[in-house]
Formats: structure tokens, sequence, C-alpha cells
């Protein structure tokens, strides 16, 4: 997860909703089995979109406060935040494809 940034509730702000552009976080925890399918999904879209598009993950378990900031009541869930304003949601694991829409949406 190298092009991924770890987030937490100390650094939200300055990493995600201060973010000029779009910032993709990712809602996950170390139990969860659909986060580890897509944890891999997301590090090459990192990749394909390094430059436009900032992904990073925030741990439910270890940051509690930002999940219930955002409602956060399923994981993995997935956050579009563009210049600090949530503009989309993704509930559950799904394909690279279908992710890819998303992104192609919002950059």
């Amino acid at each position: 997860m190298a092009n991924v940034t770890a987030v937490t509730d100390g650094d939200f702000q300055n990493e995600v909703l201060d973010h000029k552009g779009l910032a993709v976080v990712d809602f996950w925890a170390t139990w969860c089995g659909p986060c580890r399918m897509v944890a891999p999904i997301l590090d090459q879209l990192a990749t394909e979109y390094s430059g436009k598009v900032k992904i990073t993950k925030l741990d439910v378990d270890a940051n509690q406060k930002t999940a219930a900031t955002f409602n956060v009541r399923s994981i993995p869930t997935l956050l579009f935040v563009k210049d600090g304003k949530v503009v989309d949601q993704v509930v559950g694991a799904m394909p690279k494809a279908q992710l890819q829409t998303y992104f192609e949406k919002h950059v």
C-alpha cells in the first residue's frame, strides 16, 4: 500500500478535508475480509490516478470519532471528498472496473 496514505482522527482534517482536489477515504478494519479484497484494487488505482486523486485509509477501530462523524456503519466504505465536501460514497467491496467509474466521475 505504498501509494495509499494512512490517516487518523488527528490528521483527517489536514490530510483529507483540507486537500485541494479529490481525496478518497477507505474506512476499513484489519478483521474485515471485504476490506482486504478492496485494498489491492485501491493501491492499483492510486498508482493509475497518481497526481489526480489522493487515496487514504482510516482504520475504524482505531479512529472511531471520524467514522462516527461520517456515519460509517458498514465497512468497507469509500468516501469521495472533493475540496473538503463529500461528493459520493460507496459501501461494500466491488470490482476495479466498477470502482474506476466513481473515480472517473469525480476526477
